[in-house]
């Protein structure tokens, strides 16, 4: 041992050499063994989802899907996940084995993250508990530029522009692709964290020609999830005169609460859109939510008042909307914005116009994670009439118009066609339709 310890200290590169070899054969044989703090939360949360849809799914058959075996299938999927998009990835990929809408995974790098919990944190005292480790000040806010997009073949194009947003006062229109932001690929939430008050540059593609890329300004803004599509709401609100005819439109991004139902019957017996001659109503895109009696204000029926002052003018209050409306629907109609095209068809309304909504048409609830991130699940079926199952299928329009979204360059031929058929035929209501849905392809 003496001669042994004698030539390490005659050699003391071999010293060296043999220390590093020590500690790369811990490294690798020891280290991996011990979980990371990361890993062990990841496995906490995948428990957690998994129990969540096991306990509280509406179906307890999971559509037909073995749920233990499910588990066991994606369980060392999600514990060797590398990041937080890879976990998240798989989770949505487990989620999808149940092929029902209102299921999906979501972190706080997704914006319907926020928009969703700003949708359910006024009605949910466990939301309203639960965020306050989340969001100190209780207000669900996250900053942005207004906008909802789709990745189509791993290009992000705009399908929606919030009304007064600042991608509107921008320039950015629907069908425009995001090629990047800052110089970097496009997300949602991180792309303007931060940057509220900013310039941002994002470069957009207005057309299948690289040449018309260009660079637009944008100043991201802090977005309010409980307020914001109640205020785009508000400033889509316009007259649009042509042929010496009033078409009032007014689009509803979101229906979840009774707010965007007040604001609209506002607008209608005493605001903007009362001396209009007709109504388009816009449900495209956004968020569900909707309660069928939405639909009693052009339905419904009751005596009118008449107010006569000193100077005896006649003031005439009336609470139902008795001239023609047509309604806008795509494929991002969904939840209860379906109900209401549904009763549109049935009741006779007027025209449903624009392509197939989204077929996502059970009731789902929101379920914070232990780490913040939430679950969105399907809780319970829902039938219309009692016997109507629109859930993968939707409802077909009576007059469909195609819409692609590619390098749209903000045209809109659905609502196009609504202003024409205000115009050609305005009193004409929707004629009786046997099939009102079909089975979605």
């Amino acid at each position: 041992m003496r001669k042994l310890k004698n030539y390490y200290q005659q050699h003391p590169l071999i010293t060296i050499i043999l220390s590093i070899f020590s500690l790369l054969i811990i490294s690798g044989l020891i280290l991996p063994q011990l979980p990371s703090l990361a890993k062990t939360q990841q496995v906490q949360v995948f428990e957690q989802i998994w129990q969540r849809v096991n306990d509280s799914f509406f179906d307890p058959k999971f559509n037909g899907v073995d749920w233990k075996a499910i588990k066991t299938k994606y369980q060392p999927l999600a514990a060797k996940s590398k990041s937080k998009q890879e976990f998240s990835a798989v989770i949505n990929q487990m989620l999808s084995e149940l092929k029902t809408s209102h299921t999906y995974y979501y972190t706080q790098e997704d914006q319907e993250y926020y928009q969703l919990l700003g949708i359910f944190q006024p009605r949910s005292n466990s939301i309203q508990q639960q965020i306050k480790k989340f969001f100190p000040k209780s207000d669900i806010e996250y900053e942005g530029i207004g906008i909802l997009t789709r990745d189509i073949n791993g290009k992000i194009f705009i399908r929606g522009v919030l009304d007064n947003s600042p991608a509107q006062i921008g320039g950015i229109k629907v069908g425009d692709e995001i090629v990047n932001v800052d110089g970097r690929p496009y997300q949602s939430v991180q792309s303007f964290l931060g940057k509220a008050g900013k310039k941002v540059k994002i470069l957009i593609q207005s057309t299948p020609d690289i040449s018309s890329q260009q660079e637009i300004i944008v100043t991201p803004k802090v977005l309010n999830s409980t307020k914001m599509f109640l205020d785009a709401q508000e400033a889509s609100v316009k007259t649009i005169e042509k042929e010496n005819k009033k078409i009032g439109y007014i689009h509803i991004w979101s229906y979840a609460g009774d707010q965007y139902q007040k604001l609209l019957e506002n607008e209608l017996i005493n605001g903007r859109l009362r001396d209009t001659d007709s109504l388009i109503l816009d449900l495209r895109d956004g968020w569900g939510g909707a309660e069928p009696n939405y639909l009693n204000i052009f339905t419904g029926t009751g005596p009118s008042i008449t107010l006569l002052g000193r100077d005896r003018q006649p003031v005439t209050l009336k609470h139902q909307w008795k001239k023609p409306v047509v309604m806008l629907v795509n494929k991002g109609t969904r939840s209860g914005k379906e109900i209401l095209a549904f009763g549109f068809q049935q009741y006779k309304i007027g025209k449903v116009i624009g392509s197939q909504t989204a077929g996502a048409v059970v009731a789902g609830t929101a379920f914070l994670m232990n780490d913040g991130t939430m679950l969105f699940l399907a809780v319970a079926d829902v039938l219309v009439d009692d016997k109507y199952r629109l859930e993968a299928k939707g409802i077909t329009p009576d007059i469909n118009v195609p819409f692609q979204l590619e390098y749209a360059q903000g045209k809109d031929p659905q609502k196009d066609k609504a202003v024409e058929v205000l115009l050609d035929n305005p009193m004409q209501h929707s004629s009786k339709n046997t099939s009102i849905f079909h089975d979605k392809e």
